[in-house]
């Protein structure tokens, strides 16, 4: 297993971790009350999934 010779600076840790960034989540509508959601989850307004009732609405 490779093991690093030298202690790896601040400034280069911290120039590789710049690149982790995070990404807005993805919205659908929802195709029963047109709301957005989360793909491939019910929906929290009205609790349909797949055009079917799976859960009780929220309120």
């Amino acid at each position: 297993m490779a093991v690093p010779k030298r202690k790896m600076s601040r400034s280069n840790t911290r120039s590789r971790r710049a690149q982790w960034k995070t990404s807005a989540p993805v919205l659908v509508r929802c195709p029963q009350c047109r709301d957005p959601k989360l793909p491939h989850i019910a929906c929290p307004t009205c609790g349909t999934y797949n055009r079917r009732q799976v859960v009780e609405p929220s309120a």
